[in-house]
């Protein structure tokens, strides 16, 4: 059975493009979609938790300069633990766009053509051609005053993989390969390499390279914060306020 959602329990917690592409994706489902290992039973609309593990008071809003732009495979919307939802939480200039083989969203090709942003394709350096290739925010798109719009292949591996070779509107981007010093921190899902990153800890990168680290920081927290809640309403116990992914996001004082 779908499980549903509850109202969500802040006016503060206006949908945005996570969540409204994840209502449309439902309204297209012949069939319901059953997430697996995942919480069980009702969940707020706000964060996907269930209530007793509500976190939308924790809700962080930071200015940032940087846009996300998430290409989202084909379930990726629905599944409780995906983290471009918390990126869209932080980053209020995040777009988000089913990603589909033969058929493009007219908006997305709409958002890469706004000259108001310098889009970056964010992906293993690789499996690009060399030319593309960049390891830092392109200086001329700075002094132009064009805002760097970062875009993530929300999915799978496989999935990334497929928009990555199979999306020919992105090919006149140039592709941004992060260089991580640390290796991943998520939880929520098994990755088969520790130095594959999930959507909000990339965002995060990308952030804290356009200059952002106080956003970067900011994201990074509420991901813990987020692990922390959702793995105590998998376990059954209550959340811990004087856990050390809450002694973090209390001292950056994040706006509320």
């Amino acid at each position: 059975m779908r499980v549903p959602l509850l109202p969500m329990t802040l006016a503060a917690c206006p949908p945005h493009a996570v969540a409204r592409l994840r209502t449309e994706r439902l309204a297209q489902s012949s069939k319901p979609f059953l997430a697996r290992g995942g919480i069980k039973g009702v969940r707020c609309a706000g964060c996907r938790l269930v209530p007793t593990h509500c976190m939308c008071d924790v809700r962080p809003s930071v200015p940032t300069q940087a846009g996300m732009c998430l290409l989202m495979g084909d379930i990726e919307a629905l599944k409780p633990s995906n983290t471009g939802w918390l990126v869209a939480d932080v980053v209020v200039d995040t777009f988000a766009f089913g990603w589909g083989r033969t058929e493009t969203d007219p908006a997305l090709l709409a958002l890469l053509a706004d000259p108001q942003w310098q889009p970056y394709v964010v992906f293993p350096g690789e499996y690009a051609a060399p030319a593309r290739v960049i390891h830092t925010i392109d200086p001329e798109a700075k002094a132009s005053g064009k805002r760097p719009l970062f875009i993530l292949l929300d999915g799978t591996w496989a999935e990334a993989r497929k928009m990555f070779r199979k999306s020919p509107y992105l090919e006149r981007f140039p592709v941004l390969s992060l260089q991580p010093a640390q290796l991943s921190r998520y939880q929520l899902r098994r990755a088969r390499r520790e130095d594959h990153f999930c959507t909000s800890e990339v965002a995060a990168l990308c952030l804290e390279l356009s200059g952002q680290a106080r956003a970067a920081e900011t994201l990074n927290a509420y991901l813990d914060v987020y692990t922390h809640h959702y793995l105590r309403a998998k376990q059954q116990l209550p959340v811990e306020h004087e856990s050390l992914a809450y002694a973090r996001w209390r001292s950056l004082d994040p706006v509320s």
